[in-house]
């Protein structure tokens, strides 16, 4: 649990993961072969063994932001990295990178600023940084157009220690599944690489040099998925298990790995859902496309609020995630071609 509350609490916007890379490396050297880092960032662990080579792929990156512009009062302007609904950041309080350290500030408007009634809905345009600083006190600390900004929210439970929440379960979750495997195959003689990439969340670019450099026989990407347990007519809940993606709006997932990961999941008694959707992908789609085509899927944690300053998980779900890639990997497929 300390392990998955650093990991959602490291800063490591699209571009910038290099803090999450430092956490994962110390934990995951003494279960690995060998360790590097690719041009991209990308941080590829192998654990040499025998049979067909495995790439389980988690993102170390989050949705954050970065300094469009700096106005003579002090604001900010600001560009989204990554997926957001404008309407949640409103109030939201971020760290901002500079050389000297992070600086605190909040999120505003025109309107919120000076207590005005909001006329409409607010969009990236509408929002501001406020540090309480003037423009000549930011650039004196090294803020410019480009600095990045990381949502600053912390991981804690909810109503159950079952129930965790914080920012960027997107995907350190992952990360921490792939760290908790690593540990527990440190003796299994199979040929894997657990693969950290980065700027999935911008166009999912670190997935597509990793696997061209590791060519592997097939591969999975461990993300997180939208739960959409809402109301009573939802298909994919917290708390009902990994989420196998059979089509999103990119990807058809493998059969073969799917078949697998189905069998092993009703050998062990394991609950899971399958996953069809209309929205999203995750770095399974670049990893497929891959040389001359790698076989792929996505295995995910469903999250609720995802892409927003605060997701909610299920600590079951996510232990249900390890023991069915932990059951998969002790008895791979030797192919998957369909």
């Amino acid at each position: 649990m300390k392990l998955l509350k650093r990991l959602i609490n490291a800063h490591g916007v699209s571009g910038k993961e290099e803090e999450v890379r430092r956490i994962i490396s110390v934990n995951i050297r003494p279960n690995v072969s060998e360790l590097s880092i690719d041009s991209l960032g990308n941080l590829v662990a192998h654990k040499k063994g025998k049979g067909p080579k495995i790439m389980l792929a988690a993102h170390m990156d989050e949705i954050g932001l970065i300094v469009k512009s700096v106005d003579s009062t002090g604001k900010m302007s600001i560009s989204a990295i990554g997926g957001f609904e404008s309407s949640v950041l409103v109030g939201q309080t971020v760290r901002i990178y500079t050389p000297y350290g992070k600086i605190k500030g909040v999120i505003t408007s025109k309107e919120i600023s000076n207590d005005e009634e909001l006329t409409g809905l607010v969009t990236l345009n509408d929002l501001k940084i406020d540090t309480g600083l003037s423009k000549e006190e930011l650039l004196s600390l090294g803020v410019e157009v480009g600095s990045f900004l990381v949502l600053d929210q912390q991981f804690g439970f909810l109503g159950s220690r079952d129930i965790i929440s914080g920012k960027a379960l997107d995907d350190r979750i992952g990360c921490y599944i792939l760290l908790e495997l690593a540990k527990r195959l440190k003796s299994l003689n199979q040929d894997i690489y657990y693969v950290f990439t980065t700027q999935e969340e911008v166009g999912l670019y670190g997935a597509k040099i990793s696997a061209y450099r590791v060519e592997p026989d097939w591969a999975i990407a461990i993300d997180v998925t939208p739960a959409n347990d809402f109301e009573n007519k939802s298909t994919i809940c917290i708390g009902k298990g990994p989420c196998i993606t059979v089509k999103d709006a990119n990807l058809i997932g493998n059969r073969c790995i799917n078949n697998a990961l189905k069998e092993i999941a009703k050998k062990k008694k394991i609950p899971y859902q399958l996953e069809v959707s209309e929205s999203g992908t995750t770095d399974a789609l670049s990893i497929s496309l891959s040389k001359g085509g790698i076989p792929s899927t996505s295995v995910g944690v469903a999250v609720r609020n995802l892409h927003t300053t605060v997701g909610i998980a299920s600590m079951t779900d996510i232990e249900n995630t390890i023991k069915l890639l932990d059951g998969l990997l002790r008895n791979p497929p030797k192919t998957c071609l369909i």
